[in-house]
């Protein structure tokens, strides 16, 4: 895996590419994740409070909430949380619907 160690960490609560590339998706566990959080730093593009907050306990400093437009740089990674399932459209999850659907995180890196 190619590491741009100048840039920080995205975080996202989707898996979502956001800009043009080639991206490497694939699992990683929470305890590597917040490894690489606390290595490398972060900044969050997490976009709901109950997301922020799950992250926040796992990962164990605090993820802010922040709305952004973000553009993953190549080589830079983002560590991404993915729900179970895709809930229903419009629909914000709470905390409770959050931990009943499930939860894992993802690594993801721009290749190109």
């Amino acid at each position: 895996m190619i590491k741009n160690k100048k840039l920080p960490i995205a975080l996202f609560n989707g898996t979502i590419a956001t800009t043009n590339g080639v991206y490497s998706i694939k699992d990683i566990d929470f305890e590597t994740a917040k490894k690489y959080i606390y290595e490398y730093g972060f900044i969050s593009a997490i976009g709901h409070d109950a997301t922020a907050e799950i992250m926040s306990e796992i990962v164990g400093i605090t993820i802010p909430r922040n709305r952004i437009q973000f553009y993953q740089q190549i080589g830079q990674l983002a560590i991404v949380f993915k729900l179970n399932e895709r809930p229903p459209e419009g629909i914000v999850l709470d905390r409770k619907e959050i931990e009943r659907i499930g939860y894992c995180f993802k690594i993801m890196e721009r290749l190109e």
